[in-house]
């Protein structure tokens, strides 16, 4: 099936007499007729639900939908997109181990590769998005579990360029982990370009409404753990499990099998079937709402560069941007997603005063929804992070990152022109 066909009809497939909407399977647990048929359902001997920290259906579809749009295996429903992350590093690595980061990634994740994973014993070495061949193999030794980037890294807007991250990584034998969450399968589906794991907050683009955490795991099962020495913790029996061997006994859903079977087991992150339900749903739409987010910014962009109150413009559907070429690359029909950056002039005071003068346009801690929405990062999402550490993001105090909507796209470019011209009385 087509990508926009997928989204409407993958994941549940109603059988004779059975509802056509997917069922919110509200329950904690499952009943089954016999202790023998439960022993296997824990051995993971049969598929199967027994506890919704486990797996549960509405989830489960989920999973599924999102699976085949990224043309992976199989997929692992998180409470959120830090969770995923989470989730992903933990079951990748233990103490004494070290991952690779491109430093431009969202704030929150920054803090934990940068400040949480380092108490646990694991290291974060960050580079620059465009870190060569010869830097990225500079940080990597015995114990460099996997290569972490983004899509398109939220606030720098830097695309990543699948083909240095996945040439590295195919060379020596490491993962290649991409959060995938602004561009969607929509845009770009990096296991195609040598991504091994893909991770989502679902609750951006893929819900599409701003009504549900959550975040997903795709496994590509595109990745040999077995007989690699890199990750022993696929080679050798996991006690806590009956003596499992993830990367022998499951193929090429191992890692997505050693995710949910011990760390969502054990940390208990699990996303809830209503989130699940209501993102369902929302993906849906996805194949609609994705071009008229990309259209929209791209007016916007435009618009933007021409702005005298404006001193920079970052937005990789435009084409003097650097990233354009990226774009063009990975991206489908040119699409560059919804979310766009500037520098205006007057710093975080001028900011501050373009903020307070939007009307369509509204102030909240999110991206990604079908409304438009603004924010200054620098004195809210990244405000945790040091001068330093803002620099190394690419955040810089005069950045505004708009996420533009589905509204109508002359409605949205007067809102910013009006308060564009609003902030610029106090320059």
């Amino acid at each position: 099936m087509h990508e926009e066909t997928k989204c409407v009809q993958s994941g549940y497939n109603p059988k004779n007499g059975e509802p056509r909407v997917l069922p919110i399977f509200q329950s904690t647990t499952y009943v089954y007729d016999s202790p023998e048929e439960m022993a296997e359902l824990f051995d993971l001997k049969r598929e199967g639900f027994f506890y919704t920290r486990l797996a549960n259906p509405t989830v489960d579809a989920l999973e599924k939908k999102i699976a085949d749009l990224d043309g992976g295996v199989a997929g692992v429903g998180c409470a959120s997109g830090m969770a995923a992350t989470l989730l992903t590093a933990c079951t990748l690595c233990r103490a004494g181990d070290n991952i690779i980061s491109t430093s431009t990634v969202y704030g929150g994740t920054f803090n934990l590769f940068g400040t949480t994973l380092p108490k646990l014993g694991i290291e974060c070495r960050f580079v620059s998005p465009r870190a060569t061949k010869e830097e990225l193999e500079a940080q990597i030794d015995d114990k460099t579990r996997f290569l972490f980037c983004e899509t398109i890294a939220n606030c720098a807007m830097y695309v990543a360029d699948f083909s240095v991250y996945g040439e590295v990584c195919k060379k020596h034998g490491l993962l290649l982990v991409v959060d995938n969450t602004l561009a969607t399968p929509m845009i770009c589906r990096p296991l195609e370009y040598g991504a091994n794991i893909v991770v989502y907050s679902t609750t951006k683009y893929l819900d599409g409404h701003a009504t549900s955490v959550g975040g997903m795991i795709i496994d590509g099962g595109n990745f040999e753990f077995y007989g690699n020495k890199r990750y022993p913790d696929f080679n050798e029996p996991d006690e806590s499990y009956h003596g499992l061997c993830y990367g022998k006994d499951f193929g090429k859903a191992g890692f997505a099998t050693k995710a949910r079977a011990q760390y969502m087991r054990d940390f208990g992150a699990q996303m809830a079937p209503l989130n699940a339900y209501l993102t369902f749903l929302g993906i849906e739409t996805l194949h609609l709402r994705m071009p008229r987010h990309s259209e929209n910014a791209l007016r916007l962009a435009e618009m933007l560069a021409e702005n005298d109150n404006v001193e920079w413009v970052k937005y990789g559907g435009l084409k003097t941007d650097e990233n354009y070429p990226y774009v063009q690359k990975y991206f489908d029909k040119g699409m560059a997603s919804g979310m766009v950056t500037f520098g205006i002039k007057g710093g975080r005071e001028g900011a501050i005063r373009f903020q307070k003068a939007l009307k369509l346009f509204r102030i909240v801690t999110h991206i990604a929804d079908s409304k438009s929405c603004v924010l200054h990062p620098a004195s809210s999402t990244h405000r945790q992070l040091s001068d330093a550490d803002l620099i190394a993001c690419g955040i810089s105090d005069n950045l505004i990152r708009v996420s533009v909507g589905i509204e109508n796209a002359e409605d949205i470019l007067a809102d910013i022109e009006n308060a564009l011209a609003e902030a610029k009385k106090g320059n």
